[in-house]
């Protein structure tokens, strides 16, 4: 069985390299200092984590359905009120890219720390 992975960059002050999880599988999770390695620790502790629910006789949860990129068009679309809209225009300005790359920038960033840590865009 493959379950869906999530690979999240850790920052230096979490010991860099990158973590994965699988969130099918509650509490599972490993790291490695390149993607590659954290897919084959990954690949490991979800070894170990079914291993050890059969243990204790707990249930197995199936895979969630794959969602292919296929699937996503990669046109998103998101109102903003205009004093957000201002502050990007002008952090845009300032970094000499355009909103679009200073959004998707953002979003990535965001993504990457799983929601933790929000800073204003602007500030």
């Amino acid at each position: 069985m493959e379950y869906p992975a999530e690979v999240r960059k850790l920052s230096k002050t979490d010991g860099g390299g990158f973590s994965i999880t699988f969130p099918d599988l509650p509490g599972c999770m490993s790291d490695g200092d390149t993607v590659e390695e954290a897919f084959k620790n990954g690949a490991d502790a979800v070894k170990d984590w079914i291993k050890a629910r059969k243990k204790f006789g707990k249930a197995i949860p199936p895979p969630s359905p794959s969602r292919d990129l296929g699937d996503y068009s990669g046109k998103y679309i998101q109102r903003v009120p205009k004093s957000v809209h201002a502050a990007l225009a002008r952090r845009a300005e300032q970094e000499g890219v355009s909103m679009n790359q200073l959004g998707l920038s953002y979003l990535v960033d965001g993504l990457g720390r799983g929601g933790r840590d929000r800073q204003k865009p602007g500030g």
